[in-house]
């Protein structure tokens, strides 16, 4: 039978802690620029006696809390996210972001509220036999503030022996938490190909070498290298999202050059190799062709996320004791999103498991301009990250 025992009693809290991710929420910090963040993370570690150490990755916090006994010299780890993302919100409620192009689209506000009620919770019980260490992330957004933590001695300073952490999932209802063993999150990697051509008159296209003319062949050819290069059983993502090529304002000028910038997505490192060996040989030939010259830079961002075995056994085992096992969804779809909690994941066993909260089905996915957190959760998230040191460590 489910024994929710730090749901219930984190759910005592549900309105404080809901205000409290209200707030980070009107507030959005990007990566590294978390300064108000971490301040009002180490407030309420303060306000529940709880020992934490600013400034680690920058702008990172890292709590410690210890449990009645340490007998064996256990530690865990539990990891949430701060940062927010470099986009315009189009929420009207109230505590939509204060700041222009800046917002809380992914959900870290609702990451930092759960882990911080969960650190008072555990502070509260110390039902547990070892020392939880509670790491507030900076970065996620793309600036590898996992690994600019590592880096910084996280596990050398605060030696857990297993690392896990919970994002939300608007595509599973609330209640439910979905975990699976091995690949979890594709690896990201980012593209920028420059083509150079000559530019000219449009109205005397003989004359130039039009780099536009070579984005396009180069657009639709990359398409076709997870369709006819990447094995059917295997998954993998190009998406070519920006490009940048002469003036509106000038309709009859051939620009000299153009710039294309996207993504590709793996699970596999010999298929993220293939890729990138595609990428290189396709943009060269095609811009040799129309007498063009071009260059690919591609950047491996993160990593894919890898769960280890027996720590996703063992979170799937803490879910179902929370909410039984109708509402774990194990084996769950791995998603083609990247997470650098990967980082983590390549430094210790551990894993990372979705936690519904549902408005998918309305258009609130993951950073959408009217993305909100769902404050109806955070007693369950909270619960599950606590509940994860407790049996980790057992009395």
């Amino acid at each position: 039978m489910p024994t929710a025992a730090p749901v219930e009693h984190i759910a005592r809290w549900r309105d404080a802690y809901a205000a409290l991710r209200r707030d980070l929420h009107a507030h959005p910090e990007l990566g590294f620029e978390e300064e108000r963040t971490a301040r009002v993370v180490c407030e309420q570690l303060a306000a529940s006696g709880i020992e934490h150490h600013p400034g680690i990755g920058r702008t990172g916090v890292v709590a410690v809390v210890r449990g009645r006994r340490d007998s064996r010299g256990a530690s865990v780890g539990l990891r949430a996210d701060m940062d927010a993302l470099p986009m315009q919100e189009e929420n009207d409620f109230a505590h939509r972001s204060r700041y222009e192009g800046r917002m809380h689209g992914c959900g870290h506000d609702g990451h930092t509220t759960m882990l911080l009620a969960a650190a008072r919770y555990l502070a509260e019980t110390r039902d547990f036999d070892g020392t939880a260490y509670l790491i507030f992330q900076p970065g996620e957004e793309g600036h590898a503030g996992a690994k600019a933590m590592i880096a910084d001695g996280l596990f050398e300073r605060f030696p857990a022996q297993q690392v896990f952490a919970l994002h939300n999932w608007p595509g599973l209802p609330p209640g439910k938490i979905g975990i699976t063993p091995g690949p979890a999150m594709a690896a990201a990697d980012r593209i920028e190909i420059v083509i150079d051509g000559r530019g000219g008159h449009g109205a005397h296209p003989h004359a130039a070498i039009d780099p536009v003319l070579v984005a396009g062949h180069m657009i639709t050819a990359a398409q076709s290298i997870v369709s006819r290069n990447v094995a059917p059983i295997d998954t993998a993502v190009v998406s070519l999202c920006a490009m940048q090529a002469g003036n509106p304002g000038a309709m009859s000028v051939i620009p000299s050059h153009a710039r294309l910038v996207g993504t590709v997505r793996t699970f596999r490192p010999s298929t993220q190799d293939m890729i990138e060996r595609r990428l290189r040989e396709l943009v060269g030939s095609i811009a040799a062709a129309f007498g063009a010259t071009a260059t690919l830079r591609y950047e491996r961002v993160y990593p894919a996320t890898l769960n280890h075995d027996a720590p996703a056994e063992f979170a799937m085992a803490v879910a179902e004791s929370l909410v039984g096992a109708d509402n774990v969804v194990r084996n769950l779809d791995p998603s083609m999103g990247s997470e650098d909690f990967s980082f983590m994941l390549q430094a210790k066993p551990g894993a990372f498991a979705r936690l519904g909260q549902g408005g998918a089905e309305g258009g609130c996915f993951l950073h959408s301009s009217r993305y909100d957190f769902n404050d109806d959760v955070i007693p369950l998230g909270a619960g599950y990250l606590a509940a994860l040191a407790e049996k980790a460590m057992p009395l």
